[in-house]
């Protein structure tokens, strides 16, 4: 097993959660319906914002010198999103508690589950995610907001590359890769559970109407 193995099964595996999650309800889901330029962009922000204070706290505390490196290089990477997105705000949005996905990670401590649920189940999730931010700037003819959430995006994507690299050097046999991809595919769970259980607040079926 590798790493490139790891990630294909996760895209198999989780293909209907990860097409959900990057379905034109994410935003709803995000914002509360609340379809609007600065619930977006504030929604976007405390995304960020979260993800970068799970892979600071990762970074301090990693054992494994290829994951904890990792970590730090999204740490830096999601802060620089989350002041790009803010810089478009008309004010900082307050820092936002752990969702239910950051919650999970948080909780991890093995170096293969924190590789895979991190840099491979949550890019994954977000990079579908974000697909839904660049569609709303478009339609909104806002072309500098569109092209910002495009290279965010691409950063999650690339994200997942890094993972696949992580994976290879720090799982030493298919146990650890196993381990990984669980997580990964628990992390994708999570998100997928706190979206549908959104929209069902909301009287919405997280399920696409045919």
């Amino acid at each position: 097993m590798n790493g490139q193995e790891v990630v294909d099964a996760v895209n198999r595996d989780r293909a209907t959660e990860l097409d959900r999650l990057g379905s034109g309800k994410a935003l709803v889901a995000a914002t509360t319906a609340n379809l609007d330029r600065e619930p977006v962009l504030t929604a976007a922000a405390q995304a960020e914002a979260r993800a970068h204070e799970t892979f600071e706290t990762w970074a301090t505390d990693e054992p494994d010198a290829a994951a904890r490196e990792a970590f730090a290089d999204v740490a830096d990477t999601e802060a620089d999103h989350h002041a790009q997105v803010v810089a478009l705000l008309d004010d900082a949005p307050d820092a936002p508690e752990p969702d239910a996905l950051h919650e999970y990670l948080r909780g991890l401590d093995d170096t293969a589950e924190r590789v895979g649920a991190g840099l491979v189940g949550r890019p994954l999730a977000s990079s579908r995610s974000l697909l839904q931010v660049v569609n709303f700037f478009v339609n909104e003819a806002a072309r500098a907001e569109a092209d910002l959430f495009r290279e965010l995006r691409s950063d999650s994507d690339a994200t997942v590359e890094r993972g696949i690299e992580v994976l290879d050097a720090v799982c030493a046999d298919d146990a650890a890769y196993e381990r990984a991809q669980a997580a990964a595919e628990a992390a994708i769970d999570t998100a997928y559970e706190e979206y549908a259980t959104q929209l069902e607040v909301m009287g919405l079926d997280p399920k696409p109407v045919c």
